[in-house]
């Protein structure tokens, strides 16, 4: 199966894409060639579709320029192979408020068209996701182990889990393509701890040494390893950027660890912890960025109750 066809079939299986409807591809100088391919397969499948391109993006949830938010909110279908993250924008928000139907990419390769998390039963990956984001839900402490001694306590008391299942047919639905994660605005101020990332960081990529990372009352405030001054120069670029703003669960068991994290966070049986903005799915923390950090095998319970441990998830 050719690229073109793959995306067409992303547009159709997962998108819901009509013929006629209105199509907005956004993609940047990076990810050109990926805008292009679904561009050119919207229009093969009838849709009234539009490529904007815009300047690259300097750190994941940067806001897109005016225009590009409008064209979004104009759409039935947004679907956003770029360079850097507008999951957690108030664009995307304004989009989806307006009935749009959005998947983010941020990160996207041609590889990833083909192998890995995109290749998972979707089927499977939306009733876990489900049945995680209802734990999540009806949760109030959460105690996240990582690098078998570390402890993280955080409150989810009161805030809407999302399943993230990659199937988004329903007017105002968004997420990620590839998908499959439940994830939540943890209780501001509320994280206290440590936290031991081995996995990968957004805008840092793979990591090839752990970091610790040192929380206070829902604030990184200082964190250890070679990438430690690079994490925190990212998370700098706001007044807001050190604060906790997600937790979040992997439920795609056939996504990889590439040093992307658009795949990365989805691994099943992982956990990631994200700093910056969450204004975008129930929390108030408007940074600007949105910085995941993903840990590869962590416990984590939830009211006392073993949620995510030894690479699984027990729903």
């Amino acid at each position: 199966m050719g690229h073109e066809e793959i995306a067409a079939r992303i547009l159709t299986t997962c998108m819901g894409l009509k013929h006629g409807e209105r199509l907005v591809v956004v993609t940047d100088a990076g990810k050109v060639s990926m805008g292009n391919l679904f561009f050119r397969a919207g229009l093969a499948l009838g849709a009234d579709a539009v490529l904007v391109v815009m300047s690259e993006r300097t750190a994941d949830g940067q806001e897109p320029p005016a225009a590009v938010a409008a064209a979004m909110a104009a759409a039935d279908v947004v679907i956003a192979p770029t360079t850097r993250s507008l999951t957690h924008t108030a664009a995307r928000r304004r989009a989806t408020d307006a009935g749009a139907r959005v998947a983010t990419m941020p990160g996207i390769t041609e590889d990833m068209l083909y192998r890995g998390a995109i290749t998972a039963d979707y089927e499977v990956v939306r009733r876990r996701t489900e049945q995680v984001a209802r734990i999540l839900d009806g949760g109030r402490a959460v105690r996240l182990i990582s690098g078998e001694k570390y402890e993280l306590f955080l409150d989810i008391t009161g805030r809407r889990a999302i399943a993230s299942t990659g199937v988004y047919r329903d007017p105002g639905s968004a997420g990620n393509l590839p998908s499959g994660e439940a994830y939540l605005a943890p209780v501001e101020g509320s994280a206290n701890g440590d936290l031991f990332v081995d996995g990968s960081v957004a805008g840092l990529g793979l990591l090839q040494d752990p970091l610790l990372l040192h929380i206070e009352n829902g604030r990184l405030v200082s964190a250890e390893g070679p990438d430690a001054e690079r994490l925190l120069k990212l998370l700098d670029q706001s007044p807001q950027g050190r604060m906790v703003a997600e937790l979040g669960i992997g439920t795609n068991d056939a996504a990889r660890l590439t040093g992307t994290v658009l795949e990365d966070e989805k691994i099943y049986g992982t956990v990631h912890i994200a700093f910056g903005s969450n204004a975008s799915f129930g929390g108030s923390i408007e940074a600007g960025l949105h910085i995941d950090a993903v840990v590869l095998r962590p416990q984590l319970y939830v009211d006392g109750v073993l949620l995510v441990g030894d690479g699984r998830v027990y729903v």
